[in-house]
């Protein structure tokens, strides 16, 4: 069954701005939402849990230099993005 992908209005401007910057990913993001939904834990996305302020949250890879930052809840089987950038951006 597959996840179900929640965009908050608080998510919804930062990947436009984020793809205007960087357009050469915009087919690596739409894969990486794609994998998102059907299987969270498929391999290429090495998704890992955050720690300190964030540790209520979640990370996937788009890239090795990219990531999107997310609120897993497995029982609702829903997936909240926080936040899209480099690795410093988005920790």
């Amino acid at each position: 069954m597959p996840f179900t992908l929640l965009y908050p209005d608080s998510y919804i401007r930062r990947p436009r701005k984020f793809l205007r910057k960087h357009p050469e990913i915009h087919s690596q993001y739409r894969k990486t939402l794609q994998l998102l939904e059907l299987d969270p834990y498929h391999p290429a996305l090495r998704l890992h849990s955050l720690e300190g302020r964030l540790k209520s949250l979640s990370s996937v890879s788009i890239n090795m230099s990219y990531r999107i930052v997310l609120e897993l809840d497995i029982r609702g089987e829903e997936i909240i993005l926080i936040n899209i950038g480099s690795h410093d951006q988005v920790y």
